[in-house]
């Protein structure tokens, strides 16, 4: 692993993530709202910078005993790099299976398949949102599937990652009256928060 880089995001630097997480993660929510014609509830999107080994303890919206499943999905442009993890609390395949519309018998080759369009609408929602207002241009890798039905411990693991810091930012989305509820992580690599927080100092000197 690479040697840790001397980076920090200050208070102030960290409510102007928030904000824009906010912002773009209410664009992802529209999308999923009109595309399911349901109410999606959205917390307050956590900011923190992290060691990548205190992954676990980020994810505050699903239990570690809970069986999960899991999209990752590298992202990269103007010197900025990361990936974007949408992790699935298996219990919510029904109901999005439903939503959606799928017919057939729920078996792993369906849920594979509706959790790839999930991943796709709210990870390129997100974001586009968040490039459009960092005034960036992201190209997004092709999404990997790192795990099915497994514990969550085992999907987020520190030695996935390069990178021993990251500027961590958690969204997490329920839809009312839905047993459906899913995590989006965006994992800033160590090595960008320097140029991400020029673009943000840039947006609070406005």
């Amino acid at each position: 692993m690479n040697q840790a880089l001397n980076v920090k995001v200050t208070e102030e630097q960290r409510d102007c993530y928030q904000e824009i997480s906010n912002v773009a993660m209410g664009q992802a929510a529209d999308l999923l709202a009109r595309l399911l014609h349901v109410h999606v509830i959205l917390p307050i999107p956590v900011v923190n910078l992290l060691e990548v080994n205190e992954l676990r303890m980020a994810l505050s919206g699903i239990e570690s005993s809970n069986s999960v499943s899991g999209v990752c999905q590298g992202f990269i442009g103007n010197g900025i790099s990361g990936e974007a993890l949408l992790i699935f609390n298996d219990a919510s395949f029904n109901d999005i299976s439903k939503l959606l519309k799928y017919g057939g018998e729920l078996d792993t080759s369906l849920e594979l398949e509706l959790l790839m369009d999930t991943a796709n609408i709210l990870i390129g929602a997100c974001l586009r949102g968040i490039a459009e207002q960092l005034d960036v241009v992201f190209s997004q890798g092709h999404p990997i599937v790192l795990g099915q039905h497994v514990n969550l411990n085992d999907l987020v693991q520190a030695n996935n990652y390069r990178w021993s810091k990251t500027l961590a930012i958690e969204i997490n989305y329920k839809i009312e009256g839905f047993d459906i509820n899913c995590d989006l992580l965006l994992l800033f690599a160590e090595d960008s928060i320097d140029s991400l927080n020029e673009k943000v100092n840039f947006l609070l000197e406005d």
